[in-house]
């Protein structure tokens, strides 16, 4: 069974910074799409960014220029710098990784923007 594993969420003023961090193992990390997910209360899980095999990345409307996805295939990580935060950003951050029809996930990790 494949777990991933997220950590570096946490409580922060609206214009501060977090660093998520997700660790693969498991995989072959160099051969899966990996993304970062989030879900607000009563909203539905949304893509905020995505980094292909081939180091591509894609992001959201709502987090492009402030949000920077990136990925270590020498340590099967990906990390998520998160900048300018504000309120809207709060949610449960939840780590992807796929490849083919395999998809997996991990727990999630708390991120509260304060006002």
């Amino acid at each position: 069974q494949v777990q991933l594993v997220e950590s570096g969420g946490g409580l922060v003023q609206a214009g501060g910074s977090l660093r998520l961090s997700c660790r693969a193992p498991g995989i072959i990390f160099s051969t899966h799409a990996m993304g970062w997910y989030r879900q607000a209360p009563g909203k539905q899980r949304e893509l905020v960014a995505r980094v292909t095999s081939g180091s591509s990345p894609n992001y959201a409307d709502s987090v492009k220029g402030r949000f920077t996805i990136s990925r270590d295939n020498a340590k099967n990580t990906v990390d998520l710098q998160m900048n300018s935060l504000k309120p809207d950003d709060t949610a449960v951050y939840i780590c992807n990784a796929a490849f083919g029809r395999n998809s997996y996930w991990g727990q999630g990790t708390q991120v509260t923007v304060s006002s």
